[in-house]
């Protein structure tokens, strides 16, 4: 069951009796601002700001085998109440690389249902089986330890994950089956299928509260697969690592890029893009502390990060993306639990994507995903310092540097200052 550091250890006592029953819960607040430091493109009505972007989330954990005696059987339910809007539209980027990413699919609403799942774990835990609403990309090409930056193209999956609709991202999710099998200590092995809702997913209709569980809107379905190997190196194995390698193929319907339903350009003939059946994605992921500071905490360290996604171009905006961080705990004495990270990603925009809007650039139409020019690539820079406040509490600095804001080489570079904080209540 979780357990994070937390303002409040135990008011009243009440913490840790709920825990003796097997009951947790955890409330906590994420908050990120970020603001222009440069003036945007000129002629396109965009102008200089800033912007607050926020969430905050309630978690409850309850272990059946110790409220009724079950054996291995756990619930999980998150609620979330989100606010505000990254600042990178101000300047061009029209949130394909959201300088915030705490932000959207909330519903405006006080409560938002994010996922509310049992799992059963077997075997001595080397067999876990979930079901109920689950976040495809909670689960899959996911790692939290990328959300210590707040740029979404690094947290909490890689942007490009987040492109096809039939993968449902946080905080929304579909009803699903996940299989987790643990053949030894060091490795994993996970599959599932995810019944999609690619029209609805996101949308005020059908996903405003979260609660609504339409089966109706049911369209196909993804099944992810996923292999996870997770060694300790070193002589005395301080070096932990995760390296994760994945494949997913859906069976909902898309809209093509270029072509229309008779094989000719879209964008010239004025047709509905047809609609192509299935589509693909696949990634490696991997974090490595690769020096383990003396004395540290077990996570104090240097880690390296790095990412390779690639979509199916035909259907979905990012053919790759790639990225490469640095991070670093506990590099200073005195503050140990402090950090220090940057991480660099670049995204490829498909290029049947990129052929469609030119096409319609070269007729003065607008581009209809709302760029200014056609895409074609960008990439983003982001650094923070993590502090550690007190108990419970981290403010992290921020700067974030964008090239080509949107995938447009036209949009003037631009540079954002800001921070990240996060506070978990209890």
């Amino acid at each position: 069951m979780p357990q994070p550091e937390t303002i409040l250890v135990d008011p009243f006592g009440l913490i840790s009796r709920l825990r003796e029953h097997g009951i947790s819960l955890v409330l906590d607040n994420v908050n990120e601002m970020s603001g222009m430091i440069n003036s945007p493109t000129p002629g396109l009505g965009l102008s200089k700001g800033a912007s607050n972007t926020g969430q905050y989330s309630m978690e409850n954990v309850i272990d059946w085998g110790r409220l009724a005696g079950g054996t291995g059987l756990s619930t999980h339910a998150v609620v979330v109440g989100r606010y505000g809007i990254p600042v990178s539209p101000m300047f061009g980027d029209m949130l394909l690389t959201p300088s915030q990413e705490i932000y959207g699919s909330g519903g405006n609403v006080l409560v938002h249902l994010v996922y509310a799942y049992a799992d059963e774990t077997l075997f001595k835990d080397r067999l876990d089986i979930a079901a109920g609403r689950m976040s495809f990309l909670s689960d899959f090409s996911a790692n939290p330890f990328y959300c210590n930056f707040m740029n979404n193209s690094f947290c909490g999956n890689p942007k490009a994950a987040g492109d096809n609709a039939a993968h449902a991202s946080y905080p929304d999710a579909n009803w699903a089956l996940r299989f987790r099998i643990r053949p030894s200590a060091t490795t994993i092995f996970q599959f599932g299928v995810y019944f999609t809702e690619t029209g609805s997913i996101y949308t005020n209709t059908q996903m405003r509260t979260g609660f609504k569980f339409n089966g109706a809107n049911i369209d196909g379905e993804a099944m992810p697969v996923e292999f996870i190997w997770a060694p300790r190196w070193g002589r005395e194995h301080t070096l932990p690592g995760h390296y994760k390698f994945g494949f997913a193929y859906d069976t909902a319907d898309h809209r093509d890029n270029y072509y229309d339903g008779n094989g000719n350009a879209f964008a010239l003939t004025g047709l509905p893009a047809r609609e192509v059946h299935g589509a693909w994605a696949a990634w490696a992921l991997l974090d490595q502390m690769v020096y383990h500071h003396p004395d540290g905490a077990a996570d104090a360290g240097i880690s390296l990060l790095g990412v390779a996604y690639f979509n199916k171009p035909q259907t979905q905006t990012r053919s790759a993306q790639y990225s490469f961080g640095i991070f670093d705990r506990g590099f200073w004495k005195l503050r140990p639990i402090d950090a220090i990270g940057v991480d660099f990603a670049y995204s490829q925009i498909s290029d049947n994507l990129t052929r469609s809007e030119r096409l319609f650039a070269l007729q003065n139409l607008p581009i209809p995903n709302g760029a200014f020019f056609p895409q074609t690539s960008t990439y983003n820079l982001e650094a923070i310092y993590q502090i550690y406040v007190m108990r419970g509490v981290t403010f992290s600095p921020d700067f974030q540097y964008y090239i080509h804001p949107g995938g447009q080489k036209q949009l003037k570079n631009q540079a954002l200052i800001g921070f990240k904080s996060h506070v978990a209540l209890f």
